[in-house]
């Protein structure tokens, strides 16, 4: 059986991208930033201290791909002797820095088109679309219309959500509408429905996203997001790299929210689970479920890790990051001792969230590739000039229809 086992580190960027300063993101490095402050002492917190210390990952040539990304070995940082995978730095060519363009362009559909975005910091909604909106969804009205962290939108307009009836609506610099909920107040299929409804009001608009952030508790101190997040997001614009695998029998298999992201286009098993550990027990279990399989369908499970981006780099939270960083490269030996020599892991990231950076948006960066099983002989890829050499890839090692874009570096004994 062919397996590839993707795993996306959301937000993990390994230094400004060759366009950052576009993006107003020139000097950006997550991983360098985050190793600088564990090395100079300001991560240091009761759960972790001193140098960020990523042993697996470093091995599979993490620090590697950063130095050729940034010219310099990270702060505190050691490159090790001996690689035990292959390794590489990817550019990003689609228009945006956000989730969806990240993600469909590792699977091999770069995002060339421009999103539509909602720019205004306050009042940032039409009230055209409001109205509709209020309308077609029998609300009392919504509060927020604005730029926000979820958070903190949360914890300020929460108690007057949970009063009036009228549902929290935000967006960012990303293209996207978020509607933030209580689960019992509310009601959370109540908070799918009129995402649904107004994922079809956006269409003139072209929206990428549109998510649904319920939460519980009682007031602004216990308030708490829950793990019922739902994404309802655009379909890619061609056949992504999961979709030819599965219109040629092959199973794909998404992990956390990646369905959401492809619009679940593609997708032959859905596995929901949320925070990190869960993801990897998830992705432990369908590793096992598929290396039990008696079948020879080719299969791909594809894990997206999403609090480092959602809890760690928006909030800009450098220790917190450093300790999660840490915490996901202690359990990578669990995932490497279950696979078998021709299995192809891959872990990657979607875009950048530097948690020094101003603001708390996505930073424009380079993203790491790196690669271990399927015939890879440790050392370096080079720089990818698209992060669709990672869907091309994927494509070679299925032996499906080639991706438009995007050069594959699988081996060719692989």
């Amino acid at each position: 059986m062919r397996r590839a086992i993707v795993l996306v580190l959301d937000s993990f960027g390994i230094g400004s991208a060759p366009d950052a300063a576009t993006f107003g993101d020139q000097g950006a490095d997550t991983l360098g930033h985050i190793a600088a402050a564990c090395a100079r002492g300001e991560a240091d917190t009761a759960g972790r201290s001193g140098p960020l210390k990523l042993p697996n990952m470093a091995a599979l040539g993490l620090f590697h791909a950063h130095r050729d990304a940034t010219g310099s070995v990270a702060e505190g940082v050691s490159l090790p002797e001996q690689l035990s995978g292959a390794y590489a730095h990817a550019k990003e060519i689609s228009s945006g820095k956000d989730t969806p363009s990240g993600h469909w362009e590792i699977a091999g559909v770069p995002v060339r088109f421009d999103w539509g975005y909602f720019l205004d910091k306050t009042n940032s909604f039409p009230q055209a679309l409001l109205d509709s909106i209020v309308q077609e969804a029998d609300l009392p009205g919504v509060i927020g219309n604005c730029h926000a962290s979820g958070t903190e939108i949360i914890a300020c307009l929460g108690e007057e959500h949970i009063a009036t009836g009228k549902p929290i609506v935000y967006t960012s610099a990303d293209s996207v509408f978020q509607i933030a909920a209580h689960e019992e107040h509310f009601g959370l299929e109540r908070l799918y429905a009129l995402c649904e409804t107004v994922h079809e009001l956006l269409e003139p608009y072209n929206i990428g996203r549109v998510i649904a952030r319920p939460f519980i508790g009682d007031d602004r101190e216990s308030f708490a997001r829950t793990g019922n997040r739902r994404d309802y997001s655009v379909e890619p614009p061609s056949p992504t790299v999961l979709q030819k695998l599965a219109e040629a029998g092959g199973e794909v298999v998404s992990i956390g929210k990646i369905a959401d992201i492809y619009a679940h286009c593609g997708i032959t098993h859905k596995v929901k689970a949320s925070g990190h550990d869960a993801l990897m027990e998830a992705t432990l279990a369908e590793v096992a479920r598929t290396a039990n399989e008696t079948s020879d369908r080719p299969t791909m499970i594809m894990t997206n890790f999403v609090d480092f981006d959602s809890v760690y780099g928006h909030r800009r939270d450098v220790p917190g990051y450093a300790a999660a960083l840490e915490h996901f490269d202690a359990r990578l030996p669990e995932l490497l001792a279950t696979l078998n020599d021709d299995d192809l892991l891959l872990l990657t990231a979607d875009h950048g969230c530097d948690p020094s950076w101003e603001g708390t948006e996505h930073t424009r960066e380079y993203v790491p590739i790196m690669v271990r099983g399927a015939g890879f002989t440790p050392g370096p890829l080079g720089e990818r000039g698209t992060f669709a050499d990672i869907g091309q890839t994927l494509a070679a090692f299925f032996a499906v229809d080639a991706m438009a874009d995007g050069e594959s570096f699988l081996p060719n004994a692989a």
